[in-house]
C-alpha cells in the first residue's frame, strides 16, 4: 500500500468566524467567515455598504463586533498590525521626517515614541517607496501616489506582519493607482499578509492571491480568480481583435519621454 502525500496547509495569518455587527437596526455583518494565509494578498470585494470597511476596523481593533470569533492573536496586536485607507493620513504641512533630537531625525507622524535607529528605519523605507528624493519636500507637493506609498510605508513602521488597506487607491488616478499596486506586492513578496478592500474589479484581479466578495454583510463567495471564474461557464464569442482601453492609452503614453516645447 502506498501512502498518499500529506499536503502541508497554509499557515493563516487572520482567520474570522461568524463574524456579526450592527448600527442600531441596520445589520452590517451577518455571519461572516474567512482565513488569509500568511503573506498573501487576500481582496475583499464589494459594492459601497456591503460592510467591507466594518470588516476592516473590527480586525484592526478599531471597533467591536458584536459576535463570532476575533481574528487571531497575530493581527489584532495594535504593534503586529497597520491600516491604510482611503484617505492619506499624512499631515499635508509636514515633510516625511522631521527633527526630533539633536542627534538624528524620525518620522514626524509616529503616534507612539520612535523606536531606536528611527533615522535608519526611515531612510530605508522611504528608499523602498522610491521616496527619498522627495524627503525634503511637503507633503501637500506631493501627488496621489506619492501620498498613498508613503501612507503604506508609515503602516510598515514596526515590520508589522499584517497590513490593512481599505480602498487605498479611490481617487486616484491611473499611473498613481499602477504606483500603489507595485507597492503592495513588494509588501507580500517580502512576506507581509495583505488584506485589501476595494471596490475596483480590476484591483481584485491584479493584486490578490483570494478573492471573497462581500454582499449585503455576508460572505457570498471566496476563492481563487481561477475558481471564481469556475462558477460562470465561458461565453461562446466570436473573434474580435482587442482595442487598447483609454487606461492602456493613457499609461502607455505617459511612460514615454517627451521633448519640451
Amino acid at each position: 500500500m502506498t501512502a498518499q502525500p500529506v499536503t502541508a496547509q497554509p499557515v493563516q495569518a487572520i482567520h474570522v468566524q461568524g463574524l456579526e455587527k450592527s448600527y442600531k437596526k441596520l445589520r452590517a455583518l451577518r455571519g461572516v467567515d474567512f482565513d488569509v494565509a500568511r503573506g498573501s494578498i487576500f481582496a475583499l470585494l464589494g459594492s459601497n455598504g456591503a460592510g467591507k470597511t466594518t470588516v476592516v476596523k473590527i480586525l484592526s481593533t478599531l471597533l467591536k463586533a458584536d459576535a463570532g470569533r476575533p481574528p487571531s492573536t497575530a493581527s489584532t496586536s495594535p504593534r503586529s498590525q497597520r491600516t491604510c485607507g482611503s484617505r492619506s493620513a499624512s499631515p499635508g504641512s509636514s515633510r516625511p521626517w522631521t527633527k526630533s533630537s539633536p542627534g538624528g531625525r524620525t518620522w514626524c507622524w509616529w503616534p507612539v515614541a520612535a523606536p531606536e535607529g528611527g533615522r535608519q528605519i526611515a531612510a530605508d523605507l522611504l528608499a523602498r517607496f522610491q521616496l527619498t528624493d522627495a524627503a525634503g519636500r511637503r507633503v501637500s507637493t506631493y501627488s496621489g501616489g506619492m501620498r498613498r506609498r508613503l501612507d503604506i510605508a508609515m503602516s510598515l513602521i514596526g515590520n508589522a506582519p499584517v497590513i490593512f488597506l481599505d480602498e487605498p487607491t479611490t481617487g486616484l488616478d491611473p499611473q498613481s493607482r499602477v504606483e500603489v499596486w507595485n507597492s503592495v506586492r513588494q509588501l507580500a513578496g517580502q512576506g507581509s499578509t495583505v488584506l485589501l478592500t476595494t471596490q475596483n474589479l480590476d484591483e481584485a484581479e491584479q493584486l490578490a492571491d483570494r478573492v471573497a466578495i462581500l454582499h449585503q454583510g455576508r460572505i457570498i463567495a471566496n476563492g481563487t480568480l481561477a475558481e471564481l471564474k469556475q462558477l460562470f461557464p465561458p461565453a461562446k464569442v466570436e473573434y474580435v481583435e482587442k482595442q487598447p482601453s483609454l487606461e492602456d492609452i493613457f499609461l502607455a503614453i505617459t511612460a514615454r519621454p517627451h521633448r519640451q516645447r
